[in-house]
C-alpha cells in the first residue's frame, strides 16, 4: 500500500490502445494505469488526443488496437451504459442533463424509482422516495438543496455539477471521468466544483479529470498525464509541480516520467 492510502495495483489500465480515424492517427500506443484513489489529471493542447481517450475510456468507441482492463480482467466497452453498467461513468462538460426537468428526475433518469398502484402489474414514479434519495446523494456531497422538485435549469452552474455526480453516484460509479468541470464558471462556482471532487475522492472514488486549468489540475489530482499529438508524453506525480510547470511541459512537449 501507497504512503497515500492508494493500492499499487491498477484499478483500469489501457496498454497500447491506439486510434485511427481513416488516416487520421488520434491516438498512438497508449499505457496508461489508474490506480485506486487517483486524482489522475489528463491534460494537453487542442488535439492531443483527450477527447478521443475519454470516449475509449467511457465506451463511447472502441480503440482501434490496444487492450482495457478493469479490476484486473480484460473489459470491452461496447457503449457508454456498458462502461456504467461495470463502473465508470462519465461527466462531459455539457453535463447531460434536462434542463427542465427537476432535480430528482435528472439523478435517476433512466433509473427511477417506481412502487405498486394496488393493482396488478400497475406501477407509478415513487417521487417521494426520489426526492428523498435525491436529497441524501446531493448531501454525500455537502450539497444542501431540500426542494428536488426545482427545475435544473434554475441551478448554478456548480449546482448542476452536484446533480450530475449525484447520478453517477446514483449508477454505484467507481470511477468518474470528469470533463472540463469547470469550464465557463465564476471563481466562486468553480470553488464549489473543486469541494465536490475533494468530496468524491474523499469517499473513495477515483478520479479522471480533464482539464485545461492548470491551477484545477495542482489544487486536485494525485498524477497527471500529459498527451501530445495523440502520444503519453509524461505521466508522473503532481507533488512539486507548479501550474506554470505543467504550462510550459504541455507547450514544450518535455517529457516527464514518474
Amino acid at each position: 500500500m501507497a504512503d497515500d492510502g492508494r493500492s499499487d495495483a491498477a484499478l483500469f489500465s489501457l496498454r497500447g490502445v491506439s486510434k485511427s480515424y481513416g488516416a487520421v492517427q488520434a491516438l498512438s500506443d497508449i499505457d496508461l494505469d489508474v490506480r485506486t484513489g487517483d486524482v489522475l489529471a489528463i491534460c494537453g493542447d487542442n488535439g492531443a488526443g483527450k477527447s478521443t481517450l475519454i470516449k475509449i475510456l467511457s465506451g463511447a468507441q472502441v480503440p482501434s488496437s490496444g487492450s482495457l482492463s478493469l479490476r484486473g480482467k480484460p473489459v470491452h466497452f461496447r457503449s457508454p451504459h456498458d462502461a456504467l453498467a461495470q463502473g465508470v461513468a462519465t461527466i462531459y462538460q455539457d453535463l447531460a442533463l434536462a434542463p427542465r426537468l427537476s432535480i430528482a428526475a435528472n439523478i435517476f433518469m433512466g433509473a427511477e424509482r417506481t412502487r405498486a398502484l394496488g393493482f396488478p402489474f400497475i406501477r407509478i414514479l415513487d417521487k417521494a422516495r426520489m426526492a428523498r434519495e435525491s436529497r441524501e446523494y446531493l448531501a454525500r456531497l455537502s450539497v444542501d438543496i431540500a426542494d428536488t422538485s426545482r427545475p435544473v435549469e434554475r441551478l448554478s452552474g456548480g449546482q448542476r455539477q452536484a446533480v450530475a455526480i449525484s447520478r453517477a453516484l446514483r449508477w454505484n460509479a467507481e470511477i468518474i471521468i470528469m470533463d472540463e468541470p469547470t469550464a465557463a464558471l465564476g471563481v466562486k462556482e468553480t470553488a464549489q466544483v473543486l469541494d465536490l471532487v475533494r468530496a468524491l475522492k474523499a469517499q473513495g472514488h477515483t478520479i479522471l479529470l480533464i482539464s485545461h486549468n492548470m491551477r484545477d489540475v495542482t489544487a486536485l489530482a494525485t498524477r497527471v498525464a500529459i498527451l501530445k499529438s495523440g502520444r503519453k508524453i509524461a505521466d508522473r506525480p503532481i507533488d512539486g509541480l507548479t501550474a506554470d510547470d505543467l504550462s510550459h511541459m504541455i507547450m514544450s512537449a518535455a517529457a516527464g516520467v514518474a
